[in-house]
C-alpha cells in the first residue's frame, strides 16, 4: 500500500528571464515501511523533489507547475503554509545534508530535542507559535498548560522538565549516542559530524513521522561513520514504523540499505526497480553507465568506463530523450519523442525505447 504517491510532478525555477524545469513530470510512490533510494548525479532534481514533499521549496524562485503529491488521501500541493505545518515534522520529517547548519548554534542539543517532542505532543495547542526553538522556549505559559515546563535560567540557559529530559535521553539512546545526558548539555559545534547527524536523526524520529526524507545525510561523513549511520537508519525504520526516502548520488550507498531504487537523470525518472533487479539486471543505458563507473574492488585490467558527454541544459532541454546525446544505443525515435516510464517487468519500470514502447 502506498504511503505517498507523486504523479506528474513538475517544478520550475525562474531566474530573471530564464526558466529551468528542475523536476519534469515525475511519477513515484513510497510504500509503508519501505526504504526508497533516489539516485542521480548532482543537478538532476533529487533535492528539489525532496523539498517539495514537505513544502520547503524557495517560494521566491520555485513553483510547482503541475502534478500532485498525495499523502494519505490529501494533495500536499494544494495546501497553504498553515495547513502544511500539520504534516511537516510530525507526518513527514527531513534530515538535511549538513547537520551543523541545520541545528541552531545558540541552543543546546537538549533544548532542540525538547522542541521537537513538544511540537509532536501538542501540535494542536502549539501549532501557531511553534515555528522555532525560541518560540517554544519563551511561550512557557502555554507549555505549562500541557504539563511541559520550560523556564529561563541565568546566562540564557534553559531548563526542561524531568519527563521531557527523560524522553530526550531515550531519543539519543535510540540512535546509539554514548553518554546522552552529557550530549544534551552540549552545543552542536561541540559534537563531531557523526554525532550531529545522529542528533538530527533523533530529532526527526522523536516526532514519530510516517515518512523520513534524508537528503544525502552521509555526504560530509567519513566512510566508517557513513556505514554506521546508514545501518542505524535501516534498523530504526522497523523500530519506529516509518518509511524512508534517501536522496543520494552514490549507488553503492543505495545498494546497502534500499528496498527500491529510483534513478533520475536531467529532472526525470528513467528507471524504477527493486534494488536486486537494478543491480543484477539494469535496463536503462544511463543506469548501466553509472554501474560501469563503480570500481569492482578486485585487482584486474578492467578500466572504468565513464559516461561520455555532459548533462543537457535544463533551461533549453533537447527534444526527445534527454539521454540521447550520450547513449550508445540511440535510435532515430529517441531524438524526436520522449520515452514514457512504463513497467516492462514486474516492479521494474524504465523510460527507454529499447524495450518496445
Amino acid at each position: 500500500m502506498s504511503l505517498i504517491k507523486v504523479s506528474g510532478l513538475t517544478i520550475a525555477y525562474e531566474f530573471r528571464q530564464s526558466k529551468l524545469i528542475a523536476v519534469n513530470a515525475v511519477d513515484l510512490d513510497i510504500g509503508e515501511r519501505e526504504f526508497l533510494a533516489v539516485v542521480g548525479e548532482s543537478g538532476c532534481g533529487k533535492s528539489t523533489l525532496a523539498l517539495s514533499m514537505i513544502g520547503l521549496l524557495p517560494k521566491a524562485v520555485a513553483t510547482i507547475v503541475g502534478g500532485s503529491i498525495i499523502y494519505k488521501g490529501t494533495d500536499l500541493v494544494k495546501l497553504n503554509a498553515k495547513e502544511l505545518r500539520k504534516y511537516r515534522g510530525t507526518e513527514i520529517a527531513m534530515i538535511f545534508q549538513e547537520p551543523l547548519t541545520s541545528l541552531n548554534p545558540v541552543y543546546r542539543v537538549g533544548e532542540q530535542l525538547a522542541e521537537a517532542i513538544v511540537i509532536r505532543e501538542n501540535r494542536a495547542e502549539l501549532g501557531e507559535m511553534a515555528t522555532s526553538a525560541s518560540d517554544v522556549m519563551q511561550e512557557t505559559h502555554r507549555v505549562d498548560e500541557v504539563n511541559v515546563k520550560v523556564s529561563r535560567l541565568p546566562r540564557g540557559k534553559k531548563r526542561i522538565s524531568s519527563d521531557l529530559k527523560a524522553e530526550a535521553v531515550e531519543a539519543l539512546k535510540l540512535v546509539r549516542i554514548a553518554d546522552p545526558e552529557q550530549v544534551l548539555e552540549r552545543y552542536p559545534f561541540e559534537l563531531s559530524g557523526g554525532m550531529r547527524q545522529r542528533v538530527m536523526i533523533a530529532m526527526a524520529l522523536s516526532q514519530r513521522p510516517k515518512l523520513l526524507v534524508a537528503d544525502e545525510p552521509t555526504t560530509a561523513l567519513d566512510v566508517t561513520t557513513q556505514a554506521q549511520v546508514l545501518k542505524l537508519m535501516k534498523e530504526l525504520m522497523t523500530k519506529v514504523n516509518t518509511s524512508i526516502m534517501l536522496i543520494t548520488h552514490d549507488l553503492a550507498v543505495a545498494s546497502q540499505v534500499a528496498d527500491r531504487v529510483v534513478v533520475m537523470y536531467a529532472a526525470e525518472v528513467v528507471e524504477d526497480s527493486d534494488v536486486f533487479s537494478l543491480f543484477s539486471e539494469p535496463m536503462h543505458p544511463y543506469t548501466k553507465g553509472l554501474l560501469s563507473c563503480i570500481p569492482t574492488g578486485s585487482k584486474d585490467d578492467t578500466k572504468l568506463m565513464p559516461i561520455p558527454g555532459s548533462v543537457p541544459d535544463l533551461v533549453n532541454p533537447p527534444v526527445g530523450c534527454r539521454y540521447a546525446a550520450r547513449c550508445p544505443y540511440v535510435m532515430d525515435v529517441c531524438r524526436t519523442r520522449e520515452p514514457p516510464l512504463v513497467e516492462v517487468k514486474p516492479r521494474h519500470k524504465v523510460a527507454c525505447f529499447l524495450y518496445g514502447q
